[in-house]
């Protein structure tokens, strides 16, 4: 049986530090994926639908209230899905969405349920995008861009791999965005010595900083998944970290 990756693609990834989504880095992705597909089962773990709203509606008519981010994610993960299914096909890979909440994961019918849904689609060679059920829900919305629902999902599948795009090279004695002297952490087992080298950016794009990271490596690392943080901003940055061929931040 194949081992499986599971890769979670944040907004800023995906908007390739824009304000729109890049469908360039759509077919990056698209590229990676085909190659990989013969050794390995991916499931991808998709952030983007309001940044996908913002380029069809006036964001300055709904506001910043929760209830607001919940309804332009709803109109932003349709047309995100339609992105992904037009620059994808062009890969010949068929795509299917799974929309989830962590009370998917809380109870044990559920879980089974899930895993069920998603061997299924890997068994007919489909590729499962997994988006949080953001009109039910709302912790990814307010904090974590997706990092705790894919490292959840690496855990429900028994990945190989849990692949975490960042908008930097992974994580670092101190913020990289703040402090020209920082240095790249490339393997880590401790995680208490590292929790005080976080200091968070704002961004206006993306939710999840490296606080969730490691909240999502904590729950992987503890069900013997490995977890990759890297630059998503890379060219065929997937294929290159596990070829250890690009600096990355590895949690073993």
């Amino acid at each position: 049986m194949k081992p499986t990756i599971v890769l979670k693609i944040g907004s800023s990834t995906l908007t390739a530090g824009t304000n729109r989504i890049s469908r360039g880095k759509m077919e990056d992705l698209a590229r990676q994926i085909e190659t990989l597909r013969e050794d390995y089962h991916i499931v991808l773990v998709s952030s983007g639908a309001i940044a996908t709203a913002r380029q069809f509606i006036d964001q300055s008519a709904w506001g910043d209230k929760v209830a607001s981010k919940q309804a332009m994610s709803a109109i932003g993960q349709p047309k995100l899905m339609q992105m992904y299914s037009e620059v994808f096909g062009d890969f010949r890979i068929q795509i299917a969405q799974c929309l989830m909440t962590y009370i998917d994961f809380e109870k044990a019918q559920s879980r089974t349920n899930t895993l069920n849904t998603i061997q299924e689609l890997l068994h007919h060679n489909y590729l499962p995008i997994i988006n949080e059920n953001d009109t039910v829900a709302v912790e990814e919305l307010i904090v974590g861009d997706n990092d705790k629902l894919s490292a959840l999902v690496a855990r429900l599948l028994g990945a190989e791999y849990l692949v975490l795009a960042s908008d930097i090279d992974g994580l670092y004695d101190k913020n990289p965005h703040l402090h020209e002297d920082a240095q790249l952490l490339t393997t880590i087992s401790d995680f208490e010595a590292v929790e005080d080298y976080i200091e968070e950016k704002t961004d206006t794009i993306g939710t999840g900083g490296m606080t969730s990271k490691l909240l999502a490596a904590k729950i992987c690392t503890a069900e013997n998944v490995k977890v990759i943080i890297v630059n998503g901003g890379r060219s065929n940055f997937l294929v290159d970290c596990l070829n250890k061929a690009i600096p990355c931040t590895e949690f073993v």
